[in-house]
């Protein structure tokens, strides 16, 4: 081979080979440079799901917080005014009541329902029991009646005009709220 055809050679090697010999250093560092990079969108990927939950969290609690607010608000609203005697007009409960009737007793909600003639006019005591066959007629709402949440293990009664609070196991009367409509 003359010296010019090993010179074009040498010089068509060295060029391909140069690029490639400079670009293998640069390629080992950006290699690790990449990986760092990977690292840190990894833990910005991390943190951002970590704000976001706490984003989510704190707007749970200010639903539920909202909620308990509309629901006291409710209560409130809705609770049974003693000073009024037509209190319960106009509320969905009371929509088929028609006053009183001879031999019924009234449960809102629930309807008239036929009462044993010796229970009609009956005027519950303390320390007494409700017999079984009126304790399903249970009060649904007692925040309506202005009274609190019935204890464990007791109810709220429809009882003719009375509510009674009764051991749910036994009927046994606990308190009586006489006359409330």
């Amino acid at each position: 081979m003359n010296r010019l055809t090993k010179a074009a050679v040498f010089g068509v090697a060295l060029a391909i080979a140069a690029p490639m010999a400079a670009a293998a250093p640069a390629e080992a560092q950006s290699r690790y440079d990449r990986r760092d990079d990977r690292r840190d969108d990894r833990r910005e990927f991390r943190q951002d799901r970590r704000d976001d939950r706490r984003d989510y969290r704190q707007d749970r609690r200010d639903f539920r917080q909202d909620r308990r607010d509309d629901r006291r608000d409710f209560r409130r609203d809705q609770r049974w005014d003693r000073n009024s005697h037509d209190w319960w007009r106009g509320r969905s409960d009371f929509r088929d009541y028609r006053g009183v009737r001879q031999g019924y007793w009234y449960a809102p909600s629930y309807g008239y329902y036929r009462v044993e003639p010796r229970y009609y006019g009956y005027r519950w005591q303390r320390g007494h029991y409700l017999p079984p066959a009126y304790r399903s007629y249970y009060v649904r709402d007692p925040y309506v009646y202005g009274l609190r949440p019935a204890p464990r293990g007791y109810r709220y009664v429809h009882a003719g005009n009375d509510i009674v609070l009764i051991a749910i196991a036994t009927g046994l009367i606990a308190s009586v709220l006489s006359g409330v409509y």
